[in-house]
């Protein structure tokens, strides 16, 4: 089945271009010392209750996965290479990419997050929280050199509706405020939820809303960009990318330079909710866009090498049941019952907020 990328209706003038050159060698991480080995839950098959679907035995993990090698009360001081806008003028909202300097310090794999501890304190005089981000780069980062990791932030700005005033999130305008050689705390990483399935054959469906792209443009370049001796991908990659605008799709043109030199494993589709409208003329939200591909992604939730990954709105959660439940419910299955066994084998993975 060829994958071929689909971009209806979008405007290519409007869209901020983005080029970065994603070169250079890899290697492996190599000092085990923080690593924890991911847990194997089971060695044995396991059945998607009702429906006599076989999910792929998990084999026995050689991934190690580091876990808060720096904490929140003694954080590293990573160093900012680079933060650059990019979303377009019209943009509803800004959003920056920024790169860490790390010196290898702080390892990480793909679908990690990390900490950012603001300076300051909060209002009760105490030290800001600390927040947590997806990490947007693989775990050579940017550059390539295993000294780096990237985050996609965007700045919360809003109105408070008791008093009307402005209001800025803390984090996030501090993060877009950075200008290169400041010093950032972070602590981390965390999270296994959303990492990457070791099966290299594996069917991948990724729903994003906004800066939920972040892990999935990790996982992008890891499958399409990169050269790496231990990682080589032979499945297929499905991408549903939700944005307001067209000015707000984030990483464009990479996206759709893996999707031309990789049309038979990679697909795309946009789902732009202020400029376009499904069949019955509603607002283009990724709940409507994967409906026009309802039977085929029944087909692809069917198929025990297929993972799901949610993150951004929590919003989509109810929008995949809206699309998903019908679709069973024609063919006499219960969703809610084969969504829950999903969750459990771990092939339904979310981070929504």
């Amino acid at each position: 089945m060829a994958f071929v990328a689909s971009c209806a209706n979008i405007s290519t003038h409007k869209i901020q271009r983005e080029r970065r050159a994603i070169c250079g060698t890899h290697r492996y991480l190599r000092d085990a010392s923080t690593l924890i080995p991911l847990k194997v839950v089971s060695n044995e098959y396991v059945s998607r209750k009702s429906y006599g679907v076989r999910m792929a035995a998990p084999a026995s993990s050689k991934r190690e996965v580091p876990l808060n090698i720096f904490r929140p009360n003694k954080p590293f001081e990573a160093t900012v290479l680079s933060n650059e806008l990019i979303v377009g003028e019209d943009a509803p909202g800004e959003t920056w990419h920024m790169i860490f300097n790390t010196d290898g310090a702080l390892r990480y794999i793909e679908g990690q997050s990390i900490g950012v501890i603001p300076p300051g304190l909060d209002e009760k005089g105490k030290p800001h929280k600390v927040r947590l981000y997806s990490i947007a780069s693989t775990s050579h980062g940017d550059h390539q050199d295993d000294k780096t990791l990237s985050l996609c932030v965007k700045r919360l700005v809003y109105t408070d509706p008791s008093t009307g005033e402005e209001r800025r999130g803390v984090c996030s305008n501090y993060l877009c405020d950075l200008k290169a050689n400041d010093k950032v705390s972070i602590s981390g990483p965390v999270g296994t939820v959303m990492l990457m399935p070791e099966d290299q054959k594996a069917n991948i469906i990724m729903l994003a809303t906004g800066t939920g792209i972040a892990p999935f443009r990790a996982f992008l370049l890891k499958a399409f960009m990169e050269n790496n001796p231990d990682y080589h991908f032979q499945g297929n990659m499905w991408l549903f990318f939700g944005v307001p605008t067209t000015s707000s799709l984030l990483y464009y043109d990479e996206l759709e330079k893996m999707v031309k030199e990789n049309p038979n494993q990679l697909r795309i589709d946009y789902a732009i909710s202020r400029e376009q409208k499904d069949a019955n003329g509603k607002k283009m939200y990724i709940q409507n866009r994967m409906a026009e591909y309802k039977e085929e992604l029944y087909e692809m939730f069917h198929q025990p090498n297929t993972y799901v990954y949610m993150c951004g709105l929590k919003g989509m959660e109810s929008g995949l049941d809206e699309v998903m439940g019908p679709v069973f419910e024609e063919r006499g299955e219960d969703w809610q019952e084969f969504r829950k066994q999903m969750k459990k084998d771990k092939h339904l993975l979310i981070e929504t907020y």
